[in-house]
């Protein structure tokens, strides 16, 4: 392994992520991506669909706008984690090459290696010397992996899991501003919408902020402010446009 490299591994080795716990926060941050990607279905129809009821009461165009937002949206989020997880996939295999190599090239390097990063973790020399030995001896490879990279070679990511999870959060949290805005009669659907966008989106965000470990009501608070300013400028854009179009 390159001087570079190592150094950048003993300095990560203060602070490691045991392959157990790595998993669990992987699914955790999976989980808090679903709730945020609802979160985004959520204010970004609502403000669509608030913006055309601005300037028609005619349900034609609110549910035509709001299905190419739900629609185009939600594949928008799929392509991106997609592109987006392809390649952290693809530089984790590279990784996982890479340590394969070396692991074959120089095994007496990587013993040692392994030693000092675990001694970087706090342990003597003498049982870090020990405790790389049982590890290369049971799986080298995903004990470079895990200490050095906090890999986990059975547990990479899918792409396409990834997107499609993307896909569906959004497309559960649009299908909401949707209801609210085409069940209600004419005069109740911006009202209604709002409130039920500004409940949504305190809800999604004390749900992030809590597996996130943060403040619930800082969270929920600052997406209900920018819920509700994104819903009233459109609104607001709307009605004008509406006005000036039957003028």
């Amino acid at each position: 392994m390159s001087s570079t490299r190592r150094n950048a591994s003993l300095h990560a080795a203060h602070d490691p992520v045991p392959g157990g716990q790595s998993n669990l926060s992987q699914r955790l941050n999976w989980l808090r991506a679903g709730v945020l990607g609802a979160n985004d279905g959520i204010v970004s129809v609502a403000a669509v669909v608030v913006g055309v009821a601005g300037a028609t009461t005619s349900t034609a165009p609110i549910l035509t706008a709001g299905a190419a937002a739900v629609v185009g949206g939600a594949v928008s989020m799929a392509l991106g984690e997609y592109v987006s997880v392809s390649s952290q996939s693809d530089s984790e295999r590279e990784l996982i090459a890479q340590e394969t190599r070396e692991l074959r090239d120089n095994p007496d390097g990587e013993l040692e290696e392994l030693a000092e990063l675990y001694e970087a973790k706090g342990l003597s020399p003498d049982t870090a010397a020990r405790v790389a030995r049982e590890l290369t001896a049971r799986d080298a490879l995903g004990a470079h992996l895990a200490i050095e990279l906090g890999i986990d070679r059975e547990d990479l990511v899918s792409p396409w899991h990834a997107a499609f999870a993307s896909f569906l959060s959004f497309l559960v949290g649009a299908l909401l501003p949707m209801i609210a805005i085409l069940l209600p009669p004419p005069e109740a659907r911006v009202p209604v919408t709002f409130v039920v966008t500004i409940a949504a989106l305190a809800l999604t965000g004390a749900i992030a902020a809590h597996i996130g470990g943060s403040s619930k009501w800082r969270a929920a608070l600052r997406v209900v402010i920018g819920g509700a300013l994104a819903l009233t400028v459109t609104y607001a854009v709307g009605t004008l446009l509406g006005a000036s179009a039957m003028g």
